[in-house]
């Protein structure tokens, strides 16, 4: 499959919808993705950022000048540079080669009018990735990795359509280093303390928090700043680290996993890597730099993942209504239980899953069934025992594995069953299981990988699995369900079942 991004890095901007673009990218990649990214030259951040990814990248010419905004323009149009309609053409000119099957937009200037007419002329699906609910879509998915109280409330109004919705925390688009990385071993007493204000930092935030950790929290203990060479007050924030005496300062790490869990603290901008610190379980103190971070640290502090905090005369400090970092800083260096659950509340939010489950969403048409082999045992048997498959499964005890391993062989040697594991890619992704009632008819069974409930994989792999037993002739399929099971009788319904509420049927040619 080939698939497109177009997305944006710059001073402005920052670096963040590049670099989670980038991980999503990476798991796409690691599933056979063929990917593209369109770029527009704003500056040198961009370049910096992508080094050598690998993808092949289009760069579309830096815009010239300022354009006026129309009435009907999303509030963050100006960040584009040039109109979109101009900036949609280019797009569309420079993915004339290469047709992809998807294109990721992660912009704020662009809104449905821009999606639209990349997909009339490029002929894929469409996936926005947003935070902020302040413009409209017109798209196959979108994406809004943030905590919300309601997301279909924060989009009411704003969708063409009915697109599938990959909202919270579970689709936090991280690198896949954080998957194994090592998480903050919790210590009852601060010895460090980590900043990361963004990949540009283009307030230059970062010598501020130093300042006030020193003058404020009065903490004396050693302090570590990261940054990226993209950032234009480097020269100043080297004479700040080397003034402090206690400061260190480091650039362009791979990846900051390891960097969140060696410190007790962190002080960090309200943008993507507020999911990073998350997932590795770092006691966080988050500022509001900008406008569209107002959708991430109110409600995470609401919930106990985070302290949000305010900083004098730093661009975006009005915006969140919250105490002074130095005192938020001071208030957890003195209580430890309060950082032991912020790291426990954080920990439970992301499980650096989120770019899979996205990649495997935009693949889904790709889904293929094999025969399921004894090796597969113990896979089978994490999803089957998992509480979410036995909730609505017709035993809903344990099994262990030795019995499930008797059973999976009894099954396997029985040629009145025919069981199947659904993969895209090389990912094994769920299980489905026809059950000969005569020579034309079976019964279906199914359940996913609970992970990844609520991607629409379970259509594509009972179609799939359809397909595979059909070719021998038996067109005719009956599917009970347990009363409760809301989510089995749609799919059921939806992939053309009759009857219910409990038993359902379908005959295929």
């Amino acid at each position: 499959m080939r698939i497109a991004f177009r997305v944006d890095a710059s001073e402005r901007v920052g670096t963040g919808h590049l670099r989670r673009c980038m991980s999503l990218a990476e798991a796409l990649r690691a599933r056979g993705a063929e990917l593209c990214f369109v770029l527009r030259r704003h500056d040198r951040v961009a370049e910096r950022v992508v080094g050598d990814i690998g993808d092949t990248i289009l760069w579309l010419d830096a815009p010239s000048g300022s354009v006026p905004l129309a009435a009907d323009d999303p509030p963050h149009a100006g960040w584009a540079g040039l109109s979109w309609d101009r900036d949609v053409a280019e797009t569309i000119d420079a993915l004339a080669g290469h047709a992809p099957d998807w294109l990721v937009i992660d912009h704020y200037a662009f809104d449905a009018r821009w999606h639209e007419a990349a997909r009339a002329a490029l002929g894929c699906a469409v996936l926005s990735v947003d935070d902020l609910g302040d413009r409209s879509h017109s798209v196959e998915i979108l994406l809004d990795a943030n905590a919300a109280i309601d997301h279909e409330e924060k989009y009411k109004g704003r969708l063409n359509g009915r697109p599938r919705m990959l909202t919270g925390p579970r689709y936090a688009l991280l690198a896949s280093a954080y998957r194994t990385a090592p998480r903050y071993a919790f210590s009852d007493t601060v010895d460090s303390i980590g900043i990361f204000m963004g990949g540009t930092d283009p307030g230059a935030v970062s010598a501020q928090v130093l300042r006030a950790l020193r003058v404020d929290a009065s903490f004396d203990g050693a302090v570590e700043l990261v940054s990226t060479s993209a950032n234009p007050h480097l020269a100043d924030l080297r004479r700040a680290c080397d003034a402090d005496g206690r400061a260190t300062l480091s650039l362009d790490l791979s990846d900051l996993s390891a960097f969140y869990a060696r410190h007790d603290l962190q002080i960090g901008a309200g943008g993507t890597s507020t999911y990073e610190r998350c997932c590795i379980g770092a006691p966080s103190v988050s500022l509001v730099l900008a406008e569209n971070q107002l959708t991430v640290v109110p409600v995470l502090d609401a919930m106990g993942a985070l302290r949000g905090a305010s900083l004098e005369d730093v661009n975006g400090a009005a915006l969140l209504a919250a105490p002074p970092l130095g005192d938020v800083v001071r208030d957890l260096i003195e209580n430890p239980a309060a950082r032991r659950e912020l790291a426990r509340i954080a920990r439970t939010l992301v499980d650096a899953r989120g770019a899979e489950r996205v990649a495997l969403a935009m693949l889904a048409r790709e889904m293929t069934v094999r025969p399921a082999a004894i090796s597969d045992g113990a896979t089978l048997h994490a999803w089957r025992n998992h509480p979410a498959t036995r909730a609505v499964s017709a035993t809903s005890a344990e099994i262990s594995l030795a019995d499930h391993l008797s059973w999976l062989e009894r099954v396997l040697a029985d040629t009145r069953h025919t069981l199947m594991v659904a993969e895209i890619g090389k990912q094994p992704v769920g299980s489905i299981r026809f059950d000969r009632l005569d020579d034309a008819s079976h019964e279906v069974s199914l359940y996913l990988d609970p992970a990844l409930h609520g991607l629409g994989l379970g259509a594509h792999m009972l179609h799939a699995g359809e397909q595979a037993v059909a070719v021998a002739g038996r067109t005719m399929f009956v599917a009970s369900v347990l009363a409760g099971n809301a989510a089995s009788a749609a799919l059921f319904a939806r992939c053309g079942y009759s009857g219910g509420p409990l038993r359902y049927s379908k005959s295929i040619n």
